[in-house]
């Protein structure tokens, strides 16, 4: 791939996704994959007046070592010095970046119960360290290609011209064209403009219905707000934290869904897949799972905490955006999310909250924002997928129609 189009993306990155301004720390989280890249990034970081970048990189296939050679003790104690440098970002939230670019299948037949439990006990101390730095820091998730990711997505070609397309694929969808900073300047205001009319609707629940087996209904909190591209940090700084993104969501009530859904592509989770799941929800909680492939891990996902079970995010992407519409499967989150209307279980967002910049954490889950050590979005997008919002006086309003939005 030319240098000058990384580059370019390397710029929208750093002045998009992360707004970086004078005197901003970063941090780049990224695996082995693309080190030319990490160091145009950071070199775009001190040219946008960063004053310190730190590169954390991590090599994935390591946790399935850890976790088959340490004991659970060793592997669910947090050390002193991890909970010191936690300590130290909440003091100096820095600007956080991660790169990712993992193999799809790195952690199969890696013991999923044993780190799990070590996920568990970890999240005891690491978790409430996190909450305090909740919507203060900027943060940015994009992607650059892994060797294996990329025979994964196009097994037929060499190793390196799988890699070149991948990187083709990845800056399509991100937008990376003439003049990708004023692209996402559009994009952003389309998304808010959808934002706007379903905020306008006053709408307490929503409908989900397709001829696979969804037909789900997921209650909505009275003063919670549809979000979708950039946001706001609580000091008022811009980012957009996934490049790329085509959502528009909304954090759903916590303990109100009711139904089933039917999963529409296959879940990359804990560096294995789960694929063709179905979700049965009661008084807000998933009680019934099954998969063809992966339903143990799945298993173990709902029940990693009390709020695992529930709904977090309610995301709305139609089948024509340039994700969907390359008719491409990703085998990753990121880019398979934003090609599907999906859901997440887990942890939702307290920035859905009108006005929650004048609210604690505490008063948002209180209103009914699900809390969590988890959030694992799954796709339930399809070309017959039916949407419908409900308002409080019971009236309804067509919100997808096909699989595409109604309005």
């Amino acid at each position: 791939m030319k240098k000058t189009v990384l580059r370019k993306y390397a710029k929208l990155i750093v002045n998009k996704g992360v707004s970086i301004k004078k005197g901003d720390r970063v941090v780049v989280n990224a695996e082995l994959d693309q080190p030319e890249f990490v160091k145009t990034v950071v070199e775009e970081c001190y040219r946008s007046g960063a004053s310190k970048v730190e590169v954390e990189w991590t090599y994935s296939p390591l946790t399935g070592v850890h976790v088959k050679n340490r004991s659970i003790e060793v592997l669910s104690a947090v050390e002193g010095w991890e909970v010191e440098k936690l300590k130290h970002r909440l003091e100096t939230l820095p600007a956080m970046i991660y790169l990712i670019s993992e193999d799809p299948d790195g952690q199969k037949g890696m013991d999923q119960a044993k780190n799990a439990k070590a996920m568990m006990a970890r999240s005891k101390i690491i978790k409430p360290i996190r909450d305090k730095m909740e919507d203060k820091y900027k943060w940015c998730i994009a992607a650059v290609p892994g060797a294996k990711w990329a025979k994964k997505m196009f097994p037929e070609l060499s190793k390196g011209a799988a890699v070149e397309r991948l990187w083709e694929e990845i800056l399509f969808t991100s937008r990376v064209d003439e003049d990708p900073e004023a692209a996402w300047d559009r994009h952003n205001a389309e998304l808010k403009g959808r934002c706007e009319y379903l905020n306008s609707l006053g709408l307490v629940s929503l409908e989900y219905k397709s001829e696979n087996g969804t037909n789900l209904t997921v209650g909505l909190i009275e003063n919670a707000n549809f979000l979708g591209g950039s946001e706001k940090t609580l000091l008022g700084e811009v980012f957009n934290p996934n490049i790329p993104s085509e959502e528009v969501f909304v954090s759903p009530k916590a303990g109100a869904a009711e139904g089933v859904v039917c999963s529409t592509k296959p879940l990359s989770y804990q560096g294995e897949l789960i694929e063709n799941f179905r979700i049965r929800f009661e008084n807000g909680r998933a009680v019934e799972v099954s998969a063809e492939k992966g339903e143990g891990l799945l298993r173990e996902m709902i029940s990693m905490d009390d709020g695992a079970a529930m709904l977090g995010e309610c995301a709305l992407v139609p089948q024509k955006s340039p994700i969907a519409e390359s008719g491409l499967l990703f085998y990753n989150t990121l880019f398979d999310e934003n090609a599907s209307c999906h859901l997440a279980l887990g942890m939702g967002f307290s920035n859905c909250i009108k006005d929650y910049e004048n609210r604690t954490l505490e008063e948002c889950r209180d209103m009914g924002i699900n809390d969590s050590m988890i959030h694992v979005d799954f796709m339930i997008g399809a070309d017959d997928l039916e949407i419908v919002g409900v308002k409080k006086d019971g009236s309804r309003v067509e919100i997808f129609r096909d699989g595409n939005w109604a309005f």
